[in-house]
């Protein structure tokens, strides 16, 4: 049970740290050059914890990428613009990912029976139906 837990717990937290750093910037900033101080410290962090875990040849394992690595982190970008720009235009932090999130697990749950063959439940297709009358409700 734990080690489904932990992760969770991890994403919840980072995000939560995520939302309140991004609602906080300094409308004074470019975008672009305090997610560049970002990724910088992302960078040094990701580099610490690649040696903590006991590995030794770092260019090794860069060589081993493919495009995943390249598109996660065009897509990276573009969540992190794209939630500074949420915040700057006045949205609530409690309100924005709220919508975001159900607007994701909706396409997300496309894209699994498009991409990935899975199946659309009953128990699912109401889940989208309660999601979709959830953001009608927020809306208003």
């Amino acid at each position: 049970m734990w080690n489904m837990l932990w992760p969770i717990l991890i994403v919840v937290a980072a995000n939560t740290i995520y939302h309140i750093s991004a609602k906080s910037t300094s409308a004074d900033i470019n975008a672009f050059a305090s997610l560049s101080i970002t990724y910088l410290i992302a960078m040094i962090c990701s580099i610490i914890m690649y040696f903590i875990t006991g590995e030794k040849n770092l260019f090794r394992e860069l060589s081993k990428a493919n495009w995943t690595a390249y598109a996660l982190g065009i897509a990276i970008v573009g969540l992190e613009f794209g939630f500074l720009c949420i915040y700057r235009a006045g949205w609530k932090i409690s309100v924005a990912n709220l919508i975001v999130a159900v607007t994701l697990s909706c396409v997300l749950l496309i894209v699994g029976i498009l991409l990935y063959k899975e199946t659309l439940s009953l128990r699912q297709l109401l889940g989208v139906g309660i999601c979709a009358a959830g953001l009608v409700m927020i809306a208003k």
